[in-house]
């Protein structure tokens, strides 16, 4: 058994994910990164990236197979770290899909079939395969005596800035009145789908409890990933910060500098308070 703090992170060979691995492995606390992918190859180049650019880091990255959406795929990574490594002591939940690919698939089918399919794989992949992923790497999460739990929401989760008209990171004009209103990325899908993830993390937390385990949402803010198909220069120009900022910000939760706001939705923008609104 490892006697590094080990860190499980999904979707952790690209996007946010990826410079969360990166921030972790220039931390001075050492870690066994266990980077989740969909593709075990593409998991093994950005390693190799990530530890050509740190070769003096007091951590180890190791790939693992895992598909959230795949419930056989989660057994088998679930039995991998269980035979290699007995626990974990940080499940992040980083993997899902980003705004505009639920816009996207509407767009494509327009009608009740590209309505229901956005929806549908929206809340598939962002809260139901979250909440099974959750669910059977618990038990190892359990046997740490230090277990951490976080949730990668969303700013646009919150039903408070919805509620003032904020749609997305633009603010835009009501539609003019009739039927069917134009078009507009106003990413319903998505940002729904992070609402219930935040419902989801209150309910972790309540039940984990007496568990001890410390568990959040990470709203990490408006950042250029390159996921939704949108990419990441056009992102910036709408005002994205680099994805090294969601990077920073979960290391630092996951080192402690949050633990006054276990339960909560933190968010890095808001400076002043450092918790997102429901």
């Amino acid at each position: 058994m490892s006697d590094k703090t080990i860190l499980l992170i999904t979707g952790g060979n690209t996007g946010i994910g990826y410079e969360t691995v990166k921030e972790l492995l220039s931390s001075p606390v050492p870690y066994t990164i266990i980077m989740g992918s969909r593709s075990i190859d593409k998991a093994k180049d950005a390693i190799s990236t990530l530890t050509s650019e740190n070769p003096n880091s007091k951590s180890e990255i190791v790939p693992l197979q895992v598909d959230i959406v795949d419930d056989e795929s989660i057994d088998q990574a679930y039995k991998e770290v269980e035979s290699k490594w007995g626990k974990i002591d940080i499940l992040v939940n980083n993997a899902g899909m980003r705004r505009a690919s639920f816009d996207g698939i509407m767009q494509q089918k327009p009608g009740a079939a590209g309505i229901r399919e956005a929806w549908q794989t929206s809340y598939s992949v962002n809260v139901t395969s979250t909440q099974v992923m959750t669910t059977i790497f618990m038990p190892l999460l359990l046997k740490s005596s230090t277990p951490r739990l976080l949730f990668v929401t969303s700013g646009l989760s919150s039903l408070t800035t919805c509620s003032s008209g904020l749609i997305s990171a633009m603010q835009r004009p009501n539609p003019p009145a009739g039927w069917p209103k134009p078009f507009e990325p106003s990413h319903i899908t998505y940002r729904s789908s992070k609402t219930a993830l935040n419902m989801m993390m209150l309910y972790w937390n309540r039940l984990l409890k007496e568990d001890g385990v410390k568990v959040w949402c990470i709203s990490p803010g408006f950042l250029a990933t390159g996921l939704g198909g949108v990419g990441k220069e056009v992102l910036k120009k709408f005002g994205a910060g680099d994805a090294s900022i969601g990077g920073e910000f979960i290391r630092k939760v996951v080192e402690g500098e949050r633990d006054a706001d276990v339960g909560k939705v933190v968010n890095y923008l808001n400076r002043e308070h450092g918790v997102q609104p429901w």
